[in-house]
């Protein structure tokens, strides 16, 4: 009976497809009152029945538009939406394949604001610098949050981390309703907000509150999102719970409360989980899983087998997360946003690892083993104040503080072997680590516009005072064999404490020429760094029992200034097709470091530097562009790096500074070219960039040859570069109303050279890395999703010195994501990836499989999701790694989150809306 079922269904899915009638609309737009052509316009056809979006597109410079699609419908609607214009309208019959409009004319609206910006349905709408797109013409699954519906969005990448990307540029800032949600995590935003409480995804140029104010050029390199909420929605209380319980001893849960009263914003967020999942995540869809297994390849010839690292270190963390959102109105005048996070963490790793040291005429070996367990409790607050006393004057203050402390109990053991495999040294090191450190840091910016030529004054002061303090309980033993044996015995208690001041302030004019496009800036920025880092370190007496002999070898005392005096001219011009800014300053530095426990050391140099920067952007249409840039900029050494003493504190390893290093110029370029058509649906972005610098400080280490002991200093070195090609290609293929392919491509090549150092012998390491992708997505709409890819790594490091040999790395990566969604209320979905590497050393895993796999069912009128989750299905993933740098290779294995099961339920509940009625039912996407 099942099967008869199955193949009545199938038919009647052949009969449905065979019904429906292909057609092509086209046509020309132009003003009706200047006779021109509308560019970037949006037309769009609507199913009469239910007001659902068939297609779309957007005329040409031409004004000209061509609308594909296929229907069962006899008549649709058809709109042409252009903003400043009134929305023209007409039933339009579907009776032919080819349907001509003609030319229409659209008349002026004089009402724009009221009837163009609000009520357009549009599902895409270009207003000068700002792309909008209109949320219920994109259909997703019924539970989808705001990553879920950016995914469909054409020109919107999302990758595995919740990074986002629009037309190759990076999003570095969401909004909801204008201001910030939950400080600057936009995956916060992204993956805990529902789609069905948007009502516009409005996408521009990054800038800051006070550019914004005086019209300037924001950062064209980077996008932010504002998500509006529906008008309806700005009053009532929304959001979700959930919980899960797993196999070897796994959990995770997570809520989030939000309430909404039309300005002000409150919102209450908690979770937790010991599955390495980082933030915040409701477990019914396997989208928090992290980067799957396998070995990963990075572009110095590095790669790894299976390894998985969260939160800045492998192992396993069980995380706890707790955080508050306020935002609201006060008066007239005044708008204020804050927000209050608080996270703790315990997190394990065990570490072993073989690495072969190539030094220029021999070789060494060393074997360690290490433990290391972390337990971090942390806090931070962040507030803005945003005040408009009139129209030409803004002040903003954007306070902040952030408080952590963190314990850590460390224990290594170290053997180093020379070329013929004889022990030439060990350690054993016993650590205990107590830190806590705070900080505060305030930014304040006045804005005086005048008149209405595009002048203004500007004043930006920050500052910010951090301390530090750490109580260390060191045990340790390093051994010497050889001809001269040594045996040394530390233990060890040692007091620090860091504080660090800084203050910089701006000032800046802007004089008009030409009133709104042409202009004069004056700059002038003063900045001072201080640094006080002082480590008190006493060895063990065993008469008092107690660590009170003062050890002046491994104690340190610094005072260490930065400051700059830096003043700037520049120009700018801003065009409708073209804005470009030239900025040219003179950077006056002074650098002071004193010893106070070894005055000799003492230092104080003063840097002048020319500094500059060139920025142009032309756009050729509303769907292509193309920029460039330029850079030159200056950085001083370290701290640590100009600290002239010898640093003893590793026997095995002497670190001496370097008083006589010099600040590094570094000049970057880069440029692009981007373009979407969105009448064929495809998209371009090619980028070029390269960075050249001088001076920069590199690390120079000596090997004793009988001991195999390092030391190591630093130094300046000219001939430090890299450039770098990248482009991708997406095409969109509509197959019918329901199905579509979507094809992405993307390639990059990177080259760099760095000059190094071994064993006093300089050298030249050049990396090549070529990276090509291919990625085909099936959609069909309420079935299934089914998304292929494959990418390839090769790289090759290669040497000017005989006595390293050219390396030569190849990466595959290949996977496979699905997604089914029958029978209705089920989700399935499984990501599995397979990584090969044909380089690994005999003995290591040349492969590894990585499988994920979700089951989701959705219960109570969809309300509530039960959810399965397997996390390493095949459970292969070991954490097995092999490093290749330009003087090493090292294989280790650490500790990894191995496979486990997970069943949780997840509720949501949601009393927006005049009357109070859960939302979220389905939209029908557009294709």
């Amino acid at each position: 009976m099942k099967k008869l079922c199955l193949v009545f269904t199938l038919l009647f899915a052949l009969y449905s497809f065979s019904q429906e009638k292909s057609f092509e609309i086209t046509g020309r737009l132009t003003a009706e009152d200047t006779k021109t052509p509308l560019e970037s316009a949006t037309i769009y056809l609507e199913r009469v029945k239910d007001s659902s979006v068939v297609s779309y597109t957007i005329s040409d410079k031409e004004g000209k538009f061509k609308l594909e699609s296929t229907t069962y419908d006899a008549n649709l609607n058809f709109f042409i939406s252009y903003v400043g214009y009134k929305t023209y309208f007409k039933l339009l019959p579907i009776d032919k394949e080819k349907i001509d409009l003609k030319t229409i004319s659209l008349q002026i609206d004089d009402n724009t604001l009221g009837e163009v910006l609000v009520k357009s349905t549009a599902p895409i709408t270009i207003k000068k610098d700002t792309l909008e797109f209109n949320v219920k013409s994109f259909k997703t699954k019924k539970d989808a949050n705001v990553e879920d519906l950016l995914k469909l969005l054409p020109g919107v990448e999302v990758d595995e981390a919740g990074a986002i990307t629009v037309n190759g540029k990076s999003v570095n800032k969401i909004l909801v309703n204008g201001k910030p949600f939950f400080g600057n995590d936009p995956t916060i935003t992204t993956k805990n907000l529902t789609k069905d409480i948007i009502e516009k995804i409005q996408i521009v140029d990054t800038k800051t509150k006070a550019e914004a104010f005086t019209g300037e050029v924001g950062d064209k390199e980077n996008k932010t999102i504002n998500l509006t909420i529906k008008e309806e929605n700005n009053k009532g209380v929304f959001g979700r719970v959930s919980a899960g319980a797993g196999t070897d001893e796994r959990y995770e849960f997570a809520g989030m409360v939000n309430l909404f009263d039309n300005d002000r914003r409150i919102s209450i967020l908690a979770g937790g989980n010991n599955t390495n999942t980082p933030g915040f995540s409701f477990g019914e869809i396997s989208k928090m899983f992290g980067n799957s297994g396998g070995i990963s390849f990075n572009s110095n010839g590095t790669f790894a087998v299976g390894g998985r690292s969260f939160g800045g270190g492998q192992g396993i963390t069980a995380s706890q997360n707790a955080g508050m959102n306020y935002a609201d109105k006060i008066g007239e005048k005044t708008e204020i946003a804050s927000d209050y996070f608080y996270s703790s963490s315990n997190s394990e790793n065990e570490t072993s690892s073989e690495r072969e040291t190539i030094l220029a005429d021999s070789r060494f070996f060393t074997n360690s083993n290490s433990t290391n367990l972390t337990d971090t409790d942390s806090h931070s607050a962040n507030l803005e104040f945003e005040i408009e006393t009139d129209s030409t004057f803004q002040l903003n203050i954007e306070p902040s503080f952030n408080y952590s402390k963190s314990r850590t109990r460390f224990r290594s053991n170290d053997e180093t072997l020379d070329e013929d495999l004889v022990l030439t040294n060990q350690s054993e090191v016993d650590s205990e680590v107590e830190n806590s450190a705070r900080e505060f840091v305030n930014e304040i910016s006045a804005t005086k516009r005048f008149g209405n030529k595009g002048a203004f004054f500007r004043v930006q002061l920050q500052t910010g005072v951090s301390q530090q303090e750490s109580d260390d309980f060191l045990n340790s033993t390093a051994e010497i064999f050889g001809d001269n044996p040594d045996l040394i015995v530390r233990d060890q208690f040692t007091d620090s404490k860091n504080s660090s001041y800084n203050i910089t302030t701006e000032l800046t004019y802007r004089l008009p020429i030409i009133a709104k496009k042409f202009f004069l800036n004056f700059e002038y920025e003063y900045a001072l760094d201080k640094d006080n880092n002082r480590a008190s370190t006493f060895d063990f007496n065993e008469s008092t029992q107690d660590f009170t002999d003062f050890n002046t070898d491994l104690s340190t005392d610094f005072e260490y200034r930065d400051s700059r005096s830096i003043p700037t001219f520049g120009l700018t011009y801003r065009g409708e097709k073209w804005s470009t800014r030239f900025n040219i300053g003179y950077n006056i530095r002074t650098l002071k470091n004193d010893d106070l426990l070894r005055s000799q050391f003492n230092v104080e140099r003063q840097f002048k530097n020319i500094e500059a920067s060139y920025r142009i952007n032309y756009r050729f249409s509303q769907k292509s562009s193309i920029y460039a840039n330029y850079r030159l900029r200056n950085n001083p050494p370290g701290i640590r790096q100009l600290q002239a003493f010898t640093d003893v504190s590793d026997p095995l390893r002497t670190v001496i500074g370097n008083p006589n290093l010099g600040p590094s110029n570094r000049h970057t370029f880069y440029g692009g070219y981007n373009a979407f058509d969105w009448q064929k649906r495809t998209g371009f972005y090619g980028n070029v960039n390269a960075n050249f610098t001088n001076n920069q400080v590199i690390s120079k280490t000596v090997v004793d040859p009988e001991t195999l002991t390092r030391t190591t200093t630093y130094e300046n070195v000219d001939g430090n570069y890299s450039y770098g090609v990248s482009g991708s290609y997406s095409k969109e293929v509509k197959i019918d109303t329901l199905r579509s392919l979507r094809l992405s491509m993307r390639a990059r090549y990177n080259f760099s050279e760095n000059i190094n150092f071994n064993n006093d012998i300089k050298y030249a390491n050049n990396v090549k890395t070529i990276s090509p992708r291919l990625g085909v997505d099936f959609i069909w709409n309420k079935v299934m999703e089914i998304k292929p890819y494959y990418e390839l790594n090769f790289t090759n490091n290669a040497f000017d010195i005989d006595s390293f040999e050219d390396r030569e790395f190849t990466r595959h990566n290949a996977g496979i994501r699905t997604a089914t969604f029958l029978p209705k209320k089920l989700e399935w979905r499984n990501d599995v990836n397979f990584n090969y590497n044909p380089n690994v050393a005999e003995g290591f895993q040349k492969s590894a499989w990585f499988w994920n796999s979700t089951l989701a069912y959705s219960v109570l009128k969809d309300k509530g999701v039960i959810t399965l989750k397997v996390y390493d299905l095949l459970n292969q993933n070991t954490n097995v790694r092999r490093i290749a740098t330009q003087d090493y290779i090292e294989d280790s294995q650490s500790t990894v989150l191995r496979q486990y099961f997970m069943l949780s339920f997840s509720y949501k509940f949601n009393s927006l809306g005049s009357k109070g009625e859960t939302r979220g039912g389905d939209v029908i996407f557009f294709d």
